[in-house]
């Protein structure tokens, strides 16, 4: 973990099976979990009752139980200077770029661009930032 990075109250932090990487200056919201392998990068805000989880249960065998079966990791990256909504789900094997805002409730199943805003179930992507005029622009 960063310096100056907080983790709020009643957040859970799980790296049981896959590390878990905080950058410096980041918020780790209210009731946040995150389970690794996760990587998140400078300047990250998490509002508050996010759950990011590099980890899915295996269920190929429909005779054995969930439990019996085994699990598998997929990376979750959050780039620098991003911002993620209240309330999201982020699954494995996506990656946020920098500059990048999820609007709160959003389930996030793809990864999202640098420089783009993404909201939504499944997230889609609705702006980006256009360099040249400075604004962010519908898609």
């Amino acid at each position: 973990m960063g310096k100056k990075t907080i983790i709020e109250s009643f957040a859970i932090i799980n790296n049981a099976v896959g590390s878990v990487k905080i950058g410096n200056n980041c918020v780790i919201g209210i009731g946040d979990t995150v389970i690794g392998p996760v990587t998140i990068e400078d300047n990250v805000i998490l509002a508050q009752n996010i759950v990011m989880s590099g980890l899915n249960h295996t269920y190929t065998d429909v005779t054995k139980p969930i439990v019996e079966q085994g699990v598998t990791t997929h990376p979750i990256t959050i780039k620098a200077n991003s911002w993620i909504g209240a309330n999201c789900t982020l699954v494995g094997g996506i990656t946020i770029g920098k500059h990048c805002v999820i609007g709160g409730g959003s389930v996030v199943t793809k990864s999202v661009p640098d420089y783009h805003i993404a909201i939504g179930n499944p997230a889609k992507l609705v702006k980006r930032y256009n360099f040249e005029t400075e604004e962010w622009e519908k898609i």
